[in-house]
């Protein structure tokens, strides 16, 4: 008698979900412009080189007490977008080319009659880094952005808070290598924040110099 049992065909393996694509705010998919290995090889930088050298600069016993960077915010203040809330959407879309990340839009939290700001009007955009891009970011700020500012000569050294936190102010968002300067309506001020675990100022501008933050002499 012939064998009437059927062969049972291999199921086919589910294929994978795509990682989630984030977008600017007119729905355009914001594409990392560096690979996150840039950033791992600076995270590891640090780990090899500049922990090590700042173990020793402070005479520090525990390891886990060597400074080190938390996160990075870059913020854009739009003042103007009270009046017109359609200036938000360039200032997104820049932030999110400069860091690779979705931007936030930050609101008035009170009213403001002076000003015409009512709360809850768009006036900014925000984005935290942490991680690889935190890494990336400052790599490329260091390296490729500042040296375009026109006429520079270091940043200053006295821009800490105190608790280890550095905040620079840059004029325009055109010294990015991600902006075409072609597409800009309006140039853009902003921010940046760098977030460190130092107890001290001291051990924050170190900490930054290692990585290579052209302080002003």
């Amino acid at each position: 008698m012939a064998d009437k049992t059927e062969k049972k065909e291999p199921k086919k393996a589910k294929a994978a979900k795509p990682a989630p694509v984030e977008t600017d705010a007119t729905g355009k998919p914001i594409a990392p412009r560096h690979s996150a290995k840039e950033g791992a090889r600076l995270r590891l930088r640090y780990n090899q080189e500049i922990a090590p050298a700042l173990m020793k600069e402070f005479e520090l016993g525990n390891a886990m007490a060597v400074p080190k960077l938390e996160k990075i915010v870059i913020n854009i203040g739009m003042g103007e977008a009270t009046t017109n809330a359609k200036l938000m959407d360039p200032a997104v879309a820049e932030l999110g080319q400069i860091t690779g990340q979705k931007p936030v839009v930050t609101k008035a939290k009170k009213s403001i009659a002076a000003f015409k700001v009512r709360e809850g009007m768009p006036i900014g955009a925000m984005v935290t880094l942490r991680g690889d891009r935190m890494y990336e970011f400052l790599d490329r700020l260091v390296s490729a952005a500042l040296p375009r500012v026109r006429d520079f000569r270091g940043i200053s050294s006295k821009s800490f808070d105190g608790r280890g936190n550095y905040t620079l102010g840059l004029k325009d968002q055109l010294i990015f290598p991600e902006i075409d300067y072609s597409k800009v309506d309006k140039l853009k001020g902003m921010n940046i924040t760098i977030v460190t675990s130092a107890k001290n100022d001291d051990q924050a501008r170190s900490l930054l110099k290692h990585m290579g933050m052209p302080f002003r002499a």
